[in-house]
């Protein structure tokens, strides 16, 4: 299933992908991620074990980032759990001097039990997401106002 949400806020483009890029705080606010830990790092690419879930389901894997400092970061893994697991974030600098965002997200689980669990929360769960990120960069850089959302849920039949 592939997701893609597009927003405007009034933050610069550096503070968002470094919020973003600050994988080992995303236990302290973004939903289902338990614990995280960048585990090798370069100029442009980082590596990251993260553990998410709820209640009983917890899994831990490995993440791959490909980082485009401050302009775009596309996250992938290939954990056998996943069919395709990939995340493209695209900060992109607007006229008013703030940054227009989009936020894609591809997700195919192998299982079945995961694939009806994760398909019936997709859509709100990465919206819940992305509000967590915005909320993240009120705390830590000031108020902003989101002039504009605009989600696009793209259902491809598979997860």
């Amino acid at each position: 299933m592939t997701y893609i949400e597009r927003v405007h806020s009034k933050h610069t483009p550096e503070q968002l992908f470094d919020l973003v890029a600050d994988v080992e705080q995303y236990p302290e606010f973004v939903p289902w991620v338990i614990a995280a830990k960048v585990t090798r790092c370069t100029g442009d690419m980082m590596w990251t074990n993260l553990t998410m879930g709820t209640g009983f389901i917890q899994k831990t894997f490995i993440t791959v980032a490909a980082l485009d400092k401050p302009r775009h970061m596309e996250i992938n893994s290939h954990d056998p759990m996943f069919e395709r697991f990939q995340q493209i974030w695209t900060f992109d600098a607007a006229a008013d001097g703030g940054t227009d965002v989009e936020y894609r997200v591809d997700l195919r689980v192998r299982s079945q039990v995961l694939r009806v669990l994760v398909g019936a929360y997709f859509t709100e769960g990465t919206k819940t997401v992305v509000r967590a990120y915005l909320r993240r960069a009120q705390r830590l850089y000031g108020i902003s106002r989101s002039s504009s959302a605009h989600t696009q849920a793209q259902p491809d039949g598979r997860l």
